[in-house]
């Protein structure tokens, strides 16, 4: 099976970036790789910019990574922690302008049909655009 792009949840919760991690494998299944991270080092409602490149390590794919965000400090973390990785992943990754919840969803079921990591994209931002 060809690789599939990853999918990272990155949330100022780690509950809620748990449960749409667990709502993502539950509806579109353990083949696309899903990480996720929330909250500060201290248990708090925040995000870290270690945690996050350690969220894209573990759902890397040759494919890329796609990261759904919930709040704009959670954007800015993780365009930090892209600008940190090697040049030729930071390529490779995006940050999607979508819904955490729906845009996660549609975009691990457009990963899993092996699309690339633009049409996945693509895909999660239709449903600002409305």
């Amino acid at each position: 099976m060809s690789d599939m792009v990853g999918i990272v949840i990155v949330s100022h919760s780690k509950d809620i970036a748990k449960g749409t991690a667990d709502m993502v494998r539950q509806m579109v299944g353990s083949e696309v790789k899903v990480a996720f991270c929330g909250g500060n080092p201290d248990g708090g409602l925040g995000t870290s910019v270690p945690l996050i490149m350690d969220a894209i390590n573990s759902a890397w794919s040759s494919k890329g990574v796609a990261i759904l965000v919930d709040l704009g400090g959670a954007e800015t973390n993780s365009e930090m922690a892209v600008e940190m990785l090697e040049p030729e992943r930071r390529k490779l990754v995006v940050v999607c302008n979508a819904p955490i919840v729906e845009g996660a969803v549609m975009a691990a079921t457009e990963a899993a049909g092996g699309s690339s990591l633009e049409m996945v994209r693509a895909v999660a931002e239709e449903l600002t655009a409305g």
